[in-house]
């Protein structure tokens, strides 16, 4: 088997064969993200101020999540926490985001025995933010879904368990990212208008 030296494209590749796409992908997107420069795209969490003067990361930490109960509104309200509040510390609250969860099951496998082998949950959360202070103001107002699923081992109950514990952490992150995501947006619209 022969080897081909380094900078000799291999037969079949290279930029005689047309192999070269790599450098051509990249400059394909370069030219791409150019064009989104010019037309004025700009990532949603990108530093800098809004057209309003003020930084999205400030109002993001501006927001307080309200109470959520349960166990998974706990593990929800942490994750949304840690996107909005812990952002900037020390912020004086001008919105509060109220939010609940109900969770679905559904039963997807069984064993020949009729045990059950498999889950899936279909969590939703609906979610109102409004402006604090006197009247207070709805400022948006949506839901979220997410499903994930998780397996039951035969006769391994703390496998079950951790599993189970695994795919609630997951949905509610979820779950806080796509809440994120529409809050930002409604305070990046907000603040460009």
């Amino acid at each position: 088997m022969s080897r081909a030296s380094p900078g000799t494209p291999c037969p079949g590749h290279g930029a005689a064969a047309g192999g070269d796409r790599g450098g051509a992908g990249r400059r394909g997107l370069g030219l791409a993200l150019l064009g989104l420069a010019g037309c004025g795209f700009q990532p949603l969490h990108a530093p800098g101020p809004m057209a309003n003067g003020t930084d999205l990361a400030a109002e993001l930490g501006a927001v307080r999540i309200g109470p959520i109960f349960e166990r998974t509104g706990q593990l929800l309200r942490r994750y949304l926490q840690q996107r909005m509040e812990d952002g900037r510390p020390g912020t004086a609250a001008r919105y509060e985001l109220r939010t609940g969860v109900t969770i679905a099951t559904d039963l997807q496998g069984y064993r020949e025995d009729g045990t059950i082998s498999r889950i899936r949950y279909l969590a939703t959360a609906a979610f109102t933010m409004v402006r604090i202070g006197p009247p207070e103001e709805e400022v948006l107002r949506g839901s979220a879904r997410r499903f994930d699923a998780y397996n039951i081992p035969e006769l391994q109950f703390f496998a079950a368990d951790v599993s189970r514990d695994a795919m609630e952490r997951r949905l509610m992150e979820g779950l806080a990212e796509d809440i994120t995501r529409r809050v930002a947006l409604e305070l990046r619209r907000r603040g460009q208008g």
